[in-house]
């Protein structure tokens, strides 16, 4: 069991750093053409909802606590805690996704998917649909990655409410946990990179 442990935590680790690395790679990009294009960068980010992105921050921080609360209650061998606070990791995820669709359906609106029907006016408006064409793509990455969540979510609730775990047998609730928190800590660059950090720079 030990040795069962030790190898699912090093492959959950490995899965991580490609992970890291696959995002790693959106984030160098959006870093290089803010360098090349800062008004751009900070006219776009105008065009971000601050607040619906403040609200699906402290959801997903909420969700992160939540999930800790279902580890240690899957350590403790408390199947039934363990599925209720996966259920409510899983609604709470849920409500991040809804507030994400309500902020593409507002850009859909507006005519600022990046494409042939792309609208935008002023002299920054190529720039702009490059800086909306990375938040779609990483945004759009990151929900993506919180789908897959809730289905591993959902079978590790199911796995509880048959009371499979013990203090002895819980990899799966932390290997669940491990993943979420990734999701989440991404998303903690998400926010101020997309939202915050140019939206100061164009004020200022």
């Amino acid at each position: 069991m030990v040795q069962q442990k030790e190898s699912v935590t090093l492959g959950m680790w490995v899965f991580l750093a490609q992970e890291v690395m696959f995002f790693g790679g959106l984030f160098m990009a959006y870093l290089l053409y803010r360098v090349w294009y800062p008004a751009a960068w900070a006219e776009g980010s105008q065009e971000l909802d601050v607040m619906l992105g403040g609200i699906n921050t402290v959801v997903l921080i909420g969700s992160s606590l939540t999930m800790a609360f279902a580890v240690r209650c899957a350590q403790l061998g408390q199947n039934k805690a363990t599925r209720n606070w996966l259920l409510l990791t899983l609604v709470l995820g849920l409500v991040f996704v809804v507030i994400k669709g309500f902020e593409y359906y507002h850009k859909f609106e507006m005519h600022h998917i990046p494409g042939a029907d792309f609208v935008f006016h002023g002299p920054n408006a190529d720039q702009i649909q490059i800086f909306l064409s990375l938040y779609f793509m990483m945004t759009g990455l990151h929900a993506l990655h919180m789908l897959i969540g809730f289905g591993i979510l959902a079978w590790i609730a199911g796995m509880a409410h048959k009371g499979r775990f013990s203090p002895e047998y819980y990899s799966h609730v932390e290997m669940a946990g491990l993943y979420w928190h990734f999701v989440d800590i991404v998303w903690i660059f998400l926010f101020p990179l997309l939202y915050l950090v140019d939206r100061v720079h164009h004020v200022g």
